[in-house]
């Protein structure tokens, strides 16, 4: 079922992100001062509760949507970019986004600064927003009104023609619970959505930089939800964007493009690796990009290793193959892969190309299967006949010795199958064993494909003596 919309708009640095977050009530958009920070259409799912004159409703929910500040796209000086891009080809892409996002909201704030007062860009976006047919939608905000002795500057806001404004303050919260009952009471009842389904899969995609991230979220979505460019570190924010398939809620959300640390070109790109990392730590399973036409690099071996050390379930998906089918096969591609990523070997592999939609039906499929492995709980006496089969056929031993004895096993927890085993030695099975005892549970249970996290604790001497 689709939500309606509630879209922010403004010129920079008015704020824009800040209120997203605030009515979010989490950080999601990036908030710095540099123009163009936001360039995609960031957005959530914001529950209404009824003012206190209507507690006898039920709550409502929106779909809001952040988008870039219109009319400036990058900080002064700042146009050409650290791979010598102009950022200046990005002002379609954004200013079609912002459109995008106008044209499809039940409801559109639009937010100025009250300290600037009324700017000639603000009069720019209100024309626009007139010429486009879309007054009605208009719920005139005016942000940085931290308490009353700001109200008559924030009043300047009606000379725009939309009627009296809000004053919020997205940074302390004044005024945020007005503005959420106005919405409310904007919102004709008919068109308000009921709770949106909980998605079936949540999944990430992550990579380095125009490995085609971007490219991969649209042909999935079925729309260019996201801005695709060849300018390099374009996408910013996580961007969450849900689209059904057979019936089936998904989320992807595409992130920041990954490079090494000391090359971060100032704090936004600093805040897009939180972002990423953010992202890796909600999705149900990651799907690491990488572009076939080039080698592995450090980068992709360092998220390769986020992952495994944050027990993703994990899809290497090889976008681009369609430009190297000819040169190479998928089965020495795959032995190449399983070098580099000895962490990652038992993960699935895809081949896609995310420009003719090749392959999009085999990777949606491994996902909702891994999804599926790490979610699986099995049973204890399957788990203690597998232990058993491995360590008769191999098991643990010390320079002493020393043999290695299981009192108890069983599956404690799921996402990521959790196994505990009770031991006369922990130690025994940490290293070298550790990871064969892990690949032959997988051969055994129906984690496969997924990572599989251990628990091994010694018996303590009470038992011992029962």
């Amino acid at each position: 079922m689709s939500l309606p919309r509630l879209a922010i708009i403004g010129r920079p640095n008015v704020g824009k992100s800040s209120l997203f977050n605030r009515l979010a009530g989490r950080r999601i958009s990036i908030v710095d001062p540099t123009p163009g920070v936001t360039r995609d259409r960031v957005t959530t799912i914001l529950e209404l509760n009824p003012p206190p004159d209507r507690s006898d409703e039920q709550p409502r929910f929106v779909e809001i949507m952040d988008t870039g500040g219109y009319g400036i796209y990058a900080a002064e000086g700042g146009q050409i970019d650290d791979a010598g891009k102009d950022l200046a080809l990005l002002t379609p892409d954004i200013e079609a986004q912002i459109y995008k996002a106008a044209h499809d909201a039940e409801l559109i704030l639009f937010v100025i600064d009250a300290r600037d007062g009324v700017m000639p860009l603000d009069e720019r976006v209100a024309k626009l927003i007139r010429s486009a047919g879309l007054s009605q939608k208009v719920v005139p905000i005016a942000n940085k009104v931290d308490d009353p002795s700001w109200d008559a500057d924030g009043f300047e806001a009606a000379a725009l023609g939309f009627g009296q404004p809000l004053l919020v303050s997205a940074t302390s919260g004044y005024g945020s619970k007005r503005l959420l009952e106005t919405v409310w009471e904007r919102l004709e009842k008919s068109t308000v959505g009921e709770q949106p389904e909980v998605p079936e899969v949540r999944f990430a995609i992550v990579g380095r930089r125009n490995a085609g991230k971007s490219s991969l979220v649209n042909t999935l979505a079925g729309e260019p939800r996201v801005i695709v460019s060849e300018i390099a570190g374009t996408t910013r924010d996580a961007v969450d964007v849900r689209f059904e398939i057979d019936g089936k809620v998904l989320v992807a959300i595409d992130t920041a493009g990954v490079r090494k640390r000391k090359s971060w070109a100032d704090d936004v790109e600093f805040y897009s690796n939180a972002r990423t990392d953010n992202a890796i730590e909600r999705a149900d399973v990651c799907v690491l990009l990488l572009d076939a036409t080039e080698k592995c690099s450090q980068i992709e071996k360092r998220l390769a290793s986020q992952l495994e050390e944050k027990y993703k379930p994990t899809v290497i998906a090889v976008n681009k193959w369609d430009l190297v089918s000819g040169k190479l096969s998928p089965k020495d591609y795959t032995e190449y892969l399983t070098q580099e990523f000895p962490g990652l070997e038992f993960a699935p592999i895809v081949f896609i190309s995310a420009k003719d939609a090749s392959g999009m039906k085999e990777l949606l499929g491994m996902i909702a299967n891994l999804d599926q492995q790490t979610k699986h709980r099995e049973g204890t006496g399957r788990i203690n006949n597998a232990v058993r089969e491995i360590l008769e056929a191999r098991g643990p031993s010390s320079a002493l010795g020393t043999r290695a004895k299981v009192f108890y096993v069983a599956q404690i927890d799921v996402q990521p199958p959790t196994i505990a085993m009770v031991v006369n030695k922990p130690d025994l099975f940490k290293g070298t064993y550790e990871r064969y005892f892990k690949n032959q549970l997988r051969e055994h249970l129906p984690f496969s494909e997924v990572p599989i996290k251990l628990i091994f604790s010694e018996r303590k001497r009470e038992e011992r003596r029962h």
